[in-house]
């Protein structure tokens, strides 16, 4: 059944119809034109998570366009088929458009939330950008503070990088003005000493106490100052809006000496004043980077000044380094030349002191063996000892280098040791005679009277000691005590480096010497056994010595694995001389095992040389008739000569000994023995050839050995010692 559901039209209506017509046809196309848009976003997007959406909303879109599509038919008359398919069509896009409706309130959070975090997002990024410009702020900052610390830590010198900081930052952060306060010798006032456009500023002061100094120090940071502040007054006075200032603290971390522009010796909390000025008539402020800029070159700034005040002093102390090197040098070398003149003096004086002893010695042996009387024989035996004591000080003394480097060894024998003390009373007495002194000697009854040790240096140590006591008292008494020490009393908490150990071997001699002489004050006690010194206050009054004494004797007793104390209660009170030392016992002591020189043999004092030919060289004629007369009592036929080439010439096979002094001026004796060897080239055939020296020291002695000698004599010689080194020679070849 036809159906016309539309009555005639007038022409006015059906024109209205023909643009609804062509309406309904551009909105068909837009609508379909959608879909193909949205399959090619999702096509293209991988990670949108709503496609099913978009596939239901491209429905809904497509079925609108469907409907605006069909109803181009239903302008016209038409069919019921036509009018079915528009119904279905509407209500397809009605279902659609309502379930598109539903999913949309559900969507709508998700998308606004999406939007939110696109927010978020774009926050996020702004912030990263506002940091990364930070960043490279700080990077730049950076490049510049270490350019700035290159420029002032090229140079060391303080002035230089004072102002080059002043000048790198003016330029950096187009100050108009920098200038830097230094604090002034007093301490209480702050100067003006650099500024970035005066070379040499005007020496303003301010008041270290002001308020705004006082906001600085204590900030550990740049602050803002007012420009019209005291330390901020160095513009024109025509600038009528001047620019922001800052001013930071710079710490003075080591300044001593550091005294330019009156500046003092400053401690470690001291600080200088830097203020930096922005351009005046500008409207531009401090950033946040520009003030920690000027914090970073205030510290850089502070350490390079410290570095500065550390390298001047290590230059001043180089400097007085090298002056105390220069005067240590030349201290040493007056050393050294002191040494050389003392060692040359000793040598002179030991060959010169040693000639005359060796005479007094060997004519006083020579006259002991003659026919004397019991009083004659008396004086010259006490002449013979009194010079065996000179000639042993005289060995000591002069040969101070043994003594210093402790190479001086006992002459370790057997000896009668109450007769030793018996003999040293005997060589005092004549002087405590004179001065009226009595003098006595107790020897307890369990002393050994024979005892081993070296009887000359304990003999030198009594004379020492009683001669002291006697010598520094002027009325009263001297008395001298001996006793073997028991165990007891070898203790001396005063004495703590003395360790005594007892055996049956040996005994410890405790020797006391009391004297009611002038005495000495107990802090000046340890003085004495000091070389060279004495107590001045005595010695004044007294005859005068060497002041070796009692060192030497303190040595001797420490060779002895003894020790030795003075006591004294003061002045005009008196003294007491007590030493304590080690000796051996006869019988139960091995001899051979001790360091001492081989002893005599019995049988030498019978044994003569008659018919022996000897030659002796020496340029001095008195000791060459001394040598002689020593020989020739001895039974040699004795040839004297005076130079090394008589001596050649002189010398035949039948001559079985030469002796010859070593000392001789002006001669190489040394070239002589060689040309002996030389001369006779068979050893049975060359004669024993032995040194006659007054020198004691080791040098001459290997030299001696070097060259092929047989022995060396050591100046004064005895008609014993010389009886001793004759045996010596013809038994072994040699001196041993």
């Amino acid at each position: 059944m036809d159906c016309n559901c539309f009555d005639p039209l007038l022409p006015a209506d059906e024109l209205l119809m023909k643009y609804q017509y062509i309406s309904d046809f551009f909105i068909a196309i837009a609508y379909f034109s959608i879909p193909i848009e949205l399959v090619y976003f999702v096509q293209k997007s991988a990670v949108f998570p709503y496609r099913w959406v978009l596939v239901q909303f491209g429905a809904f879109i497509v079925l609108c366009g469907a409907t605006h599509l069909i109803n181009l038919w239903t302008s016209t008359p038409h069919t019921r088929t036509v009018a079915m398919v528009m119904t279905t069509a509407k209500f397809s896009t009605a279902a659609v458009s309502c379930a598109t409706a539903v999913m949309l309130v559900h969507i709508i959070p998700d998308l606004l939330s999406v939007k939110t975090r696109e927010l978020f997002l774009k926050n996020k990024a702004a912030e990263l950008d506002r940091e990364m410009g930070l960043i490279r702020t700080q990077e730049e900052t950076g490049r510049y503070v270490r350019m700035l610390t290159h420029e002032i830590r090229s140079t060391l010198d303080r002035h230089t990088i004072l102002k080059t900081t002043l000048v790198e930052l003016g330029r950096a952060l187009q100050l108009e003005e920098c200038a830097l306060w230094m604090p002034t010798r007093t301490g209480v006032e702050l100067q003006l000493s650099y500024t970035l456009h005066h070379q040499n500023p005007v020496g303003f002061t301010v008041p270290i106490q002001l308020p705004v100094i006082n906001q600085v120090f204590s900030a550990n940071r740049a602050v803002k100052i007012s420009p019209n502040s005291p330390v901020a007054r160095l513009r024109p006075a025509r600038k009528y809006m001047p620019g922001e200032v800052v001013a930071v603290r710079v710490p003075l971390l080591h300044l001593s000496n550091f005294q330019t522009n009156d500046w003092p010796e400053l401690s470690p909390k001291s600080y200088a004043l830097m203020v930096l000025m922005l351009p005046s008539n500008s409207a531009r402020q401090w950033h946040v980077h520009e003030l920690e800029l000027v914090d970073v070159v205030a510290d850089q700034v502070a350490v390079a000044l410290s570095h500065a005040a550390i390298l001047e002093e290590s230059m001043r102390a180089r400097d007085l380094l090298m002056e105390q090197n220069v005067a240590l040098d030349l201290a040493r070398r007056e050393a050294e030349t002191a040494v050389r003149v003392r060692n040359d003096f000793l040598g002179v004086m030991n060959h010169e002191m040693r000639t005359p002893m060796h005479a007094v010695i060997a004519l006083s042996s020579l006259l002991q063996e003659s026919d004397l009387t019991p009083e004659q024989r008396l004086m010259v035996e006490t002449i013979l000892k009194s010079s065996n004591l000179l000639a042993t000080l005289i060995n000591d003394v002069l040969d101070l280098s043994r003594l210093e480097d402790g190479s001086l060894q006992l002459d370790v024998g057997t000896f009668n040791l109450h007769a030793l003390f018996r003999e040293v009373l005997n060589l005092i007495k004549p002087i405590a005679a004179v001065k009226k002194l009595f003098v006595t000697l107790s020897l307890s009854s369990d002393l050994p009277e024979v005892a081993i040790g070296d009887e000359k240096r304990l003999m030198q140590i009594l004379l020492n000691v009683v001669g002291n006591a006697v010598k520094f008292s002027k009325e009263g008494s001297v008395s001298v005590s001996a006793v073997a020490a028991k165990s007891e009393s070898l203790i001396d908490p005063r004495a703590p480096e003395f360790f005594p150990v007892q055996s049956e071997n040996h005994f410890y001699l405790r020797v006391q010497v009391k004297d009611t002489g002038s005495g000495i004050n107990p802090q000046d006690i340890p003085k004495l056994f000091c070389k060279f010194a004495q107590n001045q206050e005595l010695a004044t009054k007294n005859s005068g010595g060497t002041g070796l004494g009692l060192a030497i004797s303190k040595r001797f007793v420490n060779l002895m694995e003894g020790h030795i104390r003075i006591e004294s209660e003061g002045v005009g009170k008196g003294s007491t001389a007590i030493f304590i030392v080690k000796l051996g016992i006869p019988g139960r002591l091995n001899e051979s095992k001790l360091p001492f020189m081989p002893g005599m043999p019995a049988n030498h004092m019978q044994m003569t040389f008659q018919g022996l030919k000897v030659l002796v060289m020496d340029d001095n004629g008195f000791s060459r008739m001394v040598t002689k007369s020593l020989l020739v009592h001895l039974g040699c036929d004795v040839t004297t000569i005076g130079s090394g080439d008589e001596c050649l010439r002189v010398l035949t096979r039948e001559h079985k000994v030469v002796i010859m002094d070593v000392s001789i001026t002006g001669m190489n004796c040394y070239d002589v023995a060689v040309s002996v060897h030389e001369k006779f080239g068979k050893r049975h055939e060359r004669p024993l050839i032995v040194a006659l020296t007054g020198n004691t020291d080791q040098v001459t002695k290997e030299n001696c050995m070097r060259v092929g000698m047989d022995g060396v004599i050591l100046k004064p010689v005895s008609i014993v010692k010389m009886r001793s080194v004759l045996s010596e020679l013809l038994e072994h070849g040699a001196v041993l």
